[in-house]
């Protein structure tokens, strides 16, 4: 069974941390809103969609 080493695994960590390209403030922000305006999109589809069902669904039962 191989050795471990604490030590030895931070520093790996660090060197790897070193090499990863890490995306700018603005790039950042751009990418979240666009995941909060995507996800309200969703979300209106979706109560469009249960709203037409739920109607659909009255009206085939007569409630």
């Amino acid at each position: 069974m191989a050795k471990v080493d604490p030590a030895q695994f931070v520093r790996e960590v660090r060197a790897e941390t070193a090499r990863v390209t890490w995306p700018s403030r603005r790039e950042t922000l751009v990418t979240t809103g666009l995941v909060l305006a995507l996800s309200a999109l969703a979300a209106v589809f979706f109560l469009v969609v249960d709203q037409v069902i739920q109607f659909a669904m009255r009206f085939v039962f007569g409630i």
